[in-house]
């Protein structure tokens, strides 16, 4: 034992029966005056209640403040043995002493002191009995100070240390070693460490327990690297969810705060947000605009900038350094340029004496770097926690800021894709113009917000011959550039076919035959083109409906009396298969009746069951509704998908008819003289329908065309007049021989009369159909 250690042995009574000569040099008492005397009256203080139970040593085990003989006051630390009488009674005690200071020589001692691991002795009450050095210094106090202290008092009490208080409980009770992670601020350290804490109970000789100990073994760095891979890994899975720049810039400040920073946010370069090419690069002030920002609480860093506000970062300042340099930057306070960026920065109310405790210490600016290109920095900011961001830092953050940057740069790329198939879709829809004689429309079209692009939806009206119109929706398979540009090749082909007046069925065969050629021609990096058509034309005269359709959805008919159904027809294979005929379905239809053409993204999509969705499609048809164009808006409102999956095109038409009163008609016979009867019938109409005024131009072209049949063509004839918005003239005969224009020469008898019709009149051609063909021009009317 050493020197200062001392032994003294007590009866049950707690009297002094025994003193040694350490005892003698430890407290300055002879054997004399201590043999007799109650071991207590050695105390300077009084242990406190519960500090010993009854049948236990009359001093308790662990730090006790003693006086010597002097009167000075001194720490010690007691063990005490209990010492077994007859009947295994305990007799008395055998009570070790020393210095509270004095250290054991013994090989457990020595390895005890010389731990590099926190080891600390607590008794039943939490209260620190002993600890080694490096517990001294992870809590930030010497032995002398903390000894007889709770762990609650010296530690502090977050919530992390209550649970190592609770822990420490159990283990006194159940006797049990128990095993805790913590990560809190230690009390010397002014960073927030990570602990590995293992917990277990002392027992005296008796093996009841006396005290609990714990050791810790710091795992800050682990824990640290085990936390950046996490936040990597959320980075994985929480970064760009969506083709939007800004929602991406959201995502990546709440990734970064509260975990990583106290403050993060996210600027961008104008041109980023507009999906333009990058502009040449200077070194002056740098302009960006602010998208997001978040702070872990209140006491965070002020939101300086507002959002979709710009700022302009001088060359100094550590974000316009990372777009300069292509790295992180670190800064801290005492830098010369972070103080005078901070001092331009914070808001004259942080200026003061009073918050200088919650000003921003440490910066971390990252550039948004993708493929090449900079898009913008992310900046993190710390005054909550006191640690400083350190290199580790700077790489965890770069490789997520990296992985945001993509895809916020898919984003920019997705937009200007996006906005060019858009004006490319937009300047080859038609212009779809509103005074149509055989119909009233009303037309919307959607494209899709969705990641895959614009899709090739398009519609059409089409005036013809004879006052009728066409009808056309399509959609083209896939989306983006390709699909748009397909899609105006589509529609460039079936106003060229249409102005050759093909009925339905022959036109979707040419276009099938097409789309066919242009899979053909096609290269093998692009897919194979695929779309679906409906073509239809409506005819105010007769008052009929021919309708066919290759692949695609057929449309929904409202008559006037309320009763709405879709239009039985056999839709035929989408464009590009080939080899199977169309078919055209005729309906005729009462003045008044509205028609709905549409593409599938209306009725179509995930989860949606297309029959149900046509039944809701008939029912928003037959919703009152004040006029056609709002008609559409009560379509869409009931019918469209809450997230369309593909672009939406909706053409609504009101059929009109002409009444017998805008028509007139009469057989021709095969006969020369005819030329002059029909000449005065077409003159004594155009008297009753008040248009004298082109009676000239108009008896022409009626002796032209009848002349043309009667000389060229088959019987039957039958001439025609049609007055609506212009006067249309059309002589019908059998002959499937169509004339055209040729130059005269300057002794030619004939060959001049179509050439006189076309200069005459708006327009003029000719259409075939069974049996026969049809010769028309148009005459505008005279303005009243």
């Amino acid at each position: 034992m050493d020197d200062a250690s001392a032994a003294l042995v007590v009866d049950a009574r707690g009297v002094v029966t025994g003193w040694s000569e350490g005892a003698r040099r430890l407290t300055g008492f002879s054997a004399d005056e201590a043999v007799g005397r109650p071991v207590r009256d050695l105390l300077a203080e009084e242990p406190g209640s519960g500090e010993t139970r009854p049948g236990g040593p009359p001093l308790p085990a662990g730090v006790v403040t003693a006086r010597h003989r002097d009167g000075h006051a001194m720490t010690i630390r007691t063990e005490a043995v209990p010492l077994r009488g007859p009947g295994d009674e305990t007799a008395g005690f055998v009570i070790t002493a020393a210095p509270a200071d004095a250290r054991e020589t013994s090989l457990g001692g020595t390895v005890f002191e010389q731990s590099s691991l926190p080891v600390s002795v607590f008794d039943t009450e939490h209260r620190f009995v002993r600890l080694n050095a490096a517990a001294c210094e992870a809590m930030g106090g010497s032995e002398e100070t903390l000894l007889g202290r709770t762990f609650l008092d010296a530690a502090g009490r977050s919530e992390a240390n209550r649970v190592i208080d609770r822990n420490m409980g159990t283990v006194a009770e159940t006797g049990r070693p128990m095993r805790d992670e913590t990560y809190s601020q230690a009390g010397a350290d002014h960073g927030r460490r990570a602990w590995d804490v293992e917990m277990w109970p002392l027992r005296d000789t008796t093996g009841r327990v006396t005290g609990t100990a714990l050791a810790g073994l710091d795992s800050t760095e682990q824990h640290g690297a085990r936390r950046r891979l996490a936040l990597i890994d959320e980075a994985t899975t929480a970064l760009g969810t969506t083709l939007d720049a800004v929602r991406t810039a959201e995502e990546l400040v709440a990734l970064l705060v509260p975990d990583f920073a106290d403050f993060a946010a996210v600027d961008l370069l104008d041109w980023v947000l507009d999906a333009e090419a990058p502009p040449p690069r200077d070194d002056l002030d740098i302009v960006m605009r602010r998208v997001a920002h978040a702070s872990a609480g209140p006491d965070a860093p002020a939101r300086v900038v507002p959002l979709g506000r710009t700022d302009v970062y001088p060359p100094y300042s550590p974000p316009a350094m990372a777009l300069r340099e292509g790295r992180a930057v670190l800064a801290r306070r005492g830098e010369p340029g972070f103080d005078r960026w901070m001092a331009e920065r914070e808001p004259q109310s942080l200026r003061t004496e009073k918050a200088r405790a919650s000003r921003i210490h440490a910066e971390l600016a990252v550039p948004l770097l993708a493929r090449g290109t900079t898009l913008g920095v992310a900046v993190a900011l710390r005054n909550l926690r006191p640690e400083e961001f350190v290199e580790d830092d700077a790489v965890l953050a770069e490789e997520i800021a990296g992985r945001a940057a993509v895809s916020v740069d898919n984003a920019r790329r997705f937009a200007r894709e996006r906005a060019t198939a858009m004006t490319l879709q937009n300047s080859l829809l038609p212009k779809v113009r509103p005074g149509q004689a055989a119909v009233e429309i009303a037309h919307r079209y959607l494209p899709t917000a969705s990641a895959a692009g614009i899709g090739g939806d398009w519609f059409d009206v089409i005036p013809l011959s004879g006052t009728r119109v066409a009808l056309v929706v399509g959609d083209v398979v896939g989306h983006g550039i390709p699909s748009t540009a397909t899609m105006g090749r589509l529609c460039t082909a079936v106003r060229t076919l249409a102005d050759v007046d093909l009925p339905p069925e022959e036109l979707l065969t040419h276009l099938d035959d097409l789309v066919t050629h242009l899979t053909a021609d096609e290269r093998d990096d692009v897919p194979e083109l695929g779309a679906t058509c409906l073509y239809a034309v409506y005819d105010p005269v007769s008052r009929l409906l021919t309708v066919a359709a290759a692949g695609h959805p057929p449309p929904a008919l409202l008559l006037p009396g309320g009763t709405c159904r879709l239009v039985p027809l056999n839709a035929g294979p989408p464009l590009g298969v080939g080899s199977m005929p169309f078919e055209a379905t005729e309906l005729k239809l009462p003045e008044g009746s509205v028609v709905a053409f549409y593409t599938d993204g209306l009725v179509d999509g995930r989860g949606r069951d297309v029959d149900h969705a046509t039944q809701e499609l008939c029912r928003a048809l037959t919703v009152p509704a004040g006029s056609l164009d709002a008609q559409c808006d009560v379509v869409l409102k009931h019918v469209l998908p809450e997230e369309p999956g593909d672009d939406v095109a909706l053409l609504l038409v009101r059929t009109r008819a002409l009444g017998a009163g805008q028509v007139a008609a009469r057989d021709v016979a095969r006969d020369p003289e005819e030329v002059a009867a029909v000449r005065k019938w077409a003159l004594d109409l155009l008297s009753a329908w008040d248009l004298d005024d082109i009676s000239f131009v108009t008896e022409l072209v009626v002796s032209e065309l009848i002349t043309n049949a009667i000389r060229y063509g088959e019987t039957p004839i039958r001439v025609r007049l049609i007055r609506d918005r212009t006067l249309i003239c059309e002589v019908t005969d059998s002959s499937s021989t169509s004339p055209h224009l040729r130059r005269a020469h300057a002794f030619d008898e004939g060959g001049r009369g179509l050439l006189l019709v076309a200069q005459l009149t708006q327009r003029w051609g000719s259409r075939q159909a069974d049996g026969g063909k049809t010769i028309w021009a148009e005459q505008a009317l005279p303005r009243r």
